[in-house]
């Protein structure tokens, strides 16, 4: 069932035992919501437990200082920015039919919980979440600031992305006045990178493909990769914006090796393409100029059905 921010807010107020679910893989929005709703019921005197598949980045570490993690039997179960139950991994599946409410901006939402409130508008996950926490009554502490400035941060590309608007950056200004230490923030995560990314990065450049006259740049990278550049799996979901940078490129596809021999595929696309819709076909899903999917062949067979689909979507829109 479809709600509004009101009844959220009702609801986690007259809850206790809250857990909140992230998915995996996890990125700033998916956390930053997380830990904000988590300061917010801290705030309340509420006890409230984070849970997530995959180990939370170190980058994103500032977020934990003053987290403590109780042992609960949850009353209410909340997942953030999670559009699909398989996006919380085989280790949360247990929950996928239990989910009281479900915190969202993905057009591609499925609808699973008994409680939705979803906003395809919203460039960030955490626009929403800061919507629910001021109707919950909360004062907005800095540790709050500082998880809802992450999530907007990363999900907008520090604001450079096409999904972000007007709204995006007023909630962004507001949060600047509740002592968010955004410009730590963004040194971090933007504009700090270790020996290690700058080797991978090197060879995913070596890597580039050029397909479709260009229109397509597809970079890769592998197990192989990870393990002769040491890099932390939290420093390689930025690079997905690397194949887009390209001039002339329209649609950016970024493949990566999984552990089980399956390939996670990012796209990133300018304003002719729906990489939402190229990747639902695929069996993922996402925005409309940034989505992904997992693809379950060989590098070389990854590559073909990915830019077929790409093909597909510039062919349906001219």
């Amino acid at each position: 069932m479809d709600v509004n921010t009101t009844f959220v807010a009702d609801l986690l107020k007259k809850s206790d035992d809250i857990l909140i679910l992230s998915h995996k893989n996890p990125d700033g929005d998916t956390i930053g919501s997380a830990f904000a709703l988590y300061y917010a019921l801290k705030e309340l005197g509420k006890k409230s437990a984070i849970k997530c598949q995959d180990k939370i980045p170190n980058l994103f570490g500032y977020l934990k200082k003053d987290y403590k993690e109780y042992d609960l039997k949850p009353q209410l179960i909340v997942a953030v920015d999670v559009a699909d139950t398989q996006l919380l991994g085989e280790k949360l599946e247990c929950y996928a039919d239990k989910i009281d409410v479900c915190i969202d901006h993905h057009v591609s939402n499925k609808g699973y919980a008994k409680h939705t409130l979803v906003d395809a508008d919203a460039a960030a996950n955490c626009e929403i979440m800061l919507d629910v926490i001021e109707e919950m009554g909360v004062k907005i502490t800095r540790n709050i600031a500082n998880a809802l400035y992450t999530g907007i941060a990363t999900d907008t590309g520090c604001f450079k992305f096409s999904n972000t608007t007007a709204k995006t950056h007023s909630k962004a200004s507001k949060l600047m006045e509740y002592e968010a230490d955004f410009a730590k923030i963004n040194r971090d995560i933007f504009d700090t990178k270790s020996w290690d990314r700058i080797m991978l990065e090197q060879m995913i450049y070596n890597s580039v493909e050029f397909y479709l006259d260009g229109k397509c740049s597809v970079i890769t990278i592998t197990k192989d990769m990870l393990k002769k550049t040491g890099v932390d799996e939290s420093e390689v979901d930025g690079i997905s914006g690397l194949a887009r940078s390209i001039e002339g490129v329209e649609a950016g596809v970024t493949i990566r090796e999984k552990s089980d021999g399956a390939h996670k595929v990012s796209v990133r696309t300018g304003e002719s393409i729906d990489a939402s819709a190229v990747c639902q076909r695929l069996g993922g899903g996402g925005h409309i100029r940034a989505a992904g999917c997992v693809v379950e062949a060989q590098l070389g067979e990854v590559k073909q059905i990915v830019v077929e689909q790409i093909e597909k979507e510039i062919a349906s829109k001219n």
